[in-house]
């Protein structure tokens, strides 16, 4: 079990001098990958990740925990709900806690491809990222980077090539979690941090059918991922035919 404090992050402090660092080979993502890879979240039913599956999404999101942040899944359900995922989507386990040894002790119960890193930048640091990957080497990581001005690129290039996919999102300075708050951020610092990272990005923040197509073009992620917008009207429950309409938008030519 892992027994680390974090401390305040300084994106401009050099890492490599304080870090041993496991490097993620790159990958030249419009080479290889046929179509823009697209998640969505918060997936909460196996019949939901068996639906959203089917529809061909490649990670199905599921937000984990303790029950400290609202609409966690336990270990319990979540695993329920991974079942219903059907090959070749995976489920993405996101995890908005910054308690290193619960993440650690709940991704090792449910043994989830990807374990998502939701938690705020500053209590959650890249060294603890580090150890965190250290003791779950064969997961699959993902960082939640918060868009909040220009300092973002900073922060995206200090968690490069120790993460498999750094995710862009809307932040409200302050909140203990990245993201979740239905809004797009600017994407043209979006497009600066996928020119200045080796890792894979992906675009989230306020994505939705009629919108993800231009967030594309403008950004040029690797993927793109929506939870606010294609849920159904005023609750948390996806609305299918809105996933439709956005995976189909954003793998179409």
């Amino acid at each position: 079990m892992l027994n680390l404090s974090s401390s305040h992050f300084d994106p401009n402090r050099p890492l490599t001098k304080h870090l041993t660092i496991p490097v993620i080979q790159r990958f030249d993502w419009p080479l290889w990958c046929k179509t823009m890879l697209t998640q969505i979240y918060e997936v909460a039913t196996p019949a939901e990740a068996e639906a959203i599956s089917a529809i061909g999404v490649d990670h199905v999101g599921v937000l984990v925990g303790d029950g400290a942040f609202p609409r966690e899944l336990s270990v319990q359900k979540a695993s329920t709900v991974m079942k219903m995922v059907r090959a070749p989507s995976v489920l993405s386990a996101l995890f908005l806690s910054a308690d290193i040894a619960l993440i650690e002790r709940m991704a090792r119960e449910l043994d989830p491809p990807i374990v998502h890193l939701g938690a705020s930048t500053e209590l959650l640091t890249p060294d603890l990222v580090v150890a965190l990957r250290k003791s779950l080497p064969k997961v699959k990581f993902m960082r939640s980077v918060p868009v909040t001005g220009p300092e973002a690129v900073s922060v995206a290039q200090a968690y490069d090539q120790i993460v498999d996919w750094i995710l862009l999102d809307s932040h409200r300075i302050g909140d203990l979690q990245i993201g979740a708050q239905g809004v797009t951020h600017d994407w043209s610092i979006g497009r600066m941090i996928v020119e200045n990272v080796r890792t894979p990005v992906i675009l989230a923040g306020g994505l939705g059918p009629d919108n993800v197509k231009r967030a594309i073009g403008s950004v040029r992620p690797a993927g793109v991922d929506s939870k606010t917008r294609t849920d159904q009207e005023g609750t948390h429950s996806k609305d299918l035919s809105k996933v439709e309409a956005f995976y189909r938008a954003a793998t179409s030519n």
